[in-house]
């Protein structure tokens, strides 16, 4: 059986063991593939692994001529693959969910903390501690969480997850009614949905962790950032489309909102001319979609990729996409 993984690079930069791959066949890894070298590396392959690289149905369909049998998504999200194609040509398509949960949710609070208490901003201007005229410095206004409402769109595991940390740092937490969970229900961990308009209204901090999806692409936009708090922080550690990046750029600027914290972007890695790469204003955070990248998070996801392969290879496949 011969496996090939596209992005090696996408998991580990050197430091990891990934042997464990090669007990179940030929190994062959690349850390990158550009979309010219991808049907190359694929053809001949059982198994195919890709974080990012695009498998659509042109690739599927000749691999699968070729004997192509596995794909699986090194990540959650399968967007990559198409689905639909690798049904059709009889192609099992798995992926590995649920490795990353606590380290996004360390990483979102890590970026709700530096914005609230100005930590990064502090830090820097210390250097000059020696020259102040008092003990302290009230340069940037500082807020607590505690008492803060606390807004979820997506409550899902990381949501949930994010949920428990805000309720132990005591704030009011409240999520977005989508879909089939209307306002007023209220989650197994206590949460309750409000409408759309109450919760842009009353948010102090709205973080986002919500699939992309034809309904939720450009869910940020001009609109509904004028219906939030003048004094609101965002977060977006879930995709970057869902937000409109030039609305959001002019809301920071004019300081229609306070902050905003942001680890994904629309294009990854983003085009020089991003409205948000190019903002220079002191009120947003970028961190180049590392939320998820803990190394217990990483080994994780590798022992995911383990568990799929054996999975297979006894004939119950786990964590089926198709």
């Amino acid at each position: 059986m011969k496996i090939v993984f596209l992005d090696e690079s996408t998991l580990h930069s050197g430091e990891m063991d990934l042997s464990g791959l090669a007990e179940f066949g030929e190994l062959t890894c690349y850390p990158v593939t550009g979309a010219a070298e991808v049907l190359e590396r694929c053809l001949g392959a059982h198994t195919l692994i890709s974080n990012k690289v695009v498998l659509d149905e042109a690739t599927i369909a000749q691999c699968s001529e070729r004997g192509l049998k596995q794909i699986i998504s090194c990540a959650t999200g399968v967007n990559q693959i198409d689905v639909v194609a690798a049904k059709k040509y009889g192609v099992t398509v798995q992926n590995v969910a649920g490795y990353s949960t606590e380290a996004v949710a360390q990483h979102v609070f890590a970026m709700i903390l530096n914005l609230a208490t100005k930590v990064h901003l502090f830090d820097k201007d210390a250097r000059n501690w020696p020259e102040y005229p008092i003990f302290t410095s009230l340069e940037y206004p500082i807020f607590e969480l505690k008492g803060k409402v606390l807004g979820i769109v997506g409550l899902g595991e990381i949501g949930r997850a994010v949920a428990r940390v805000g309720m132990a740092f005591g704030m009011q937490v409240q999520a977005l009614a989508r879909g089939e969970n209307q306002a007023g229900q209220v989650s197994e961990t206590g949460v309750e949905r409000v409408t759309e308009e109450e919760f842009y209204a009353t948010s102090d901090v709205i973080s986002l962790h919500c699939p992309l999806t034809e309904t939720t692409q450009g869910m940020i936009d001009r609109a509904k950032l004028k219906s939030m708090k003048s004094r609101i922080v965002l977060i977006n550690t879930a995709r970057g489309p869902l937000i409109v990046e030039e609305d959001l750029a002019q809301a920071l600027r004019s300081g229609e909102i306070a902050a905003a914290g942001l680890d994904v972007l629309s294009t990854e890695p983003p085009a020089a001319d991003n409205p948000l790469i190019n903002y220079k204003g002191d009120n947003l955070m970028l961190t180049p979609h590392t939320a998820w990248s803990a190394q217990e998070a990483r080994v994780r996801l590798y022992n995911g990729l383990l568990e799929n392969l054996e999975s297979y290879r006894s004939g119950s496949p786990k964590n089926l996409i198709c």
